[in-house]
């Protein structure tokens, strides 16, 4: 059988936590990832912004109307189509 020796402290729990919070915090700032970072970018290109405005016209023009079976799918695959399509160019320079 194997015994472990623990140490007992008498540390304020409350401050525990705070510091606990705070590596977090830290943690939290230092990592990006790179996949919104190139998404971003990618959304600003020529092709992806054309496919965004044509989607939010259409969003614009279903939300006017109170009553119909218009829907802006085709709109959203066309832009997620042309984002993910320039991602897939840059993301994977990123990934080790």
């Amino acid at each position: 059988m194997v015994f472990e020796r623990k140490m007992i402290t008498y540390d304020d729990p409350e401050e525990e936590e705070e510091n606990a919070e705070e590596e977090e915090e830290e943690e939290e700032q230092d990592m990006v990832d790179p996949l919104e970072t190139i998404r971003a970018k990618c959304e600003q290109t020529e092709h992806c912004v054309h496919t965004k405005e044509r989607l939010e016209t259409c969003e614009a023009r279903v939300g006017s109307r109170s009553n119909t079976a218009e829907e802006c799918t085709e709109e959203l695959f066309d832009f997620l189509h042309a984002r993910d399509h320039c991602v897939a160019h840059k993301l994977f320079h990123h990934v080790k």
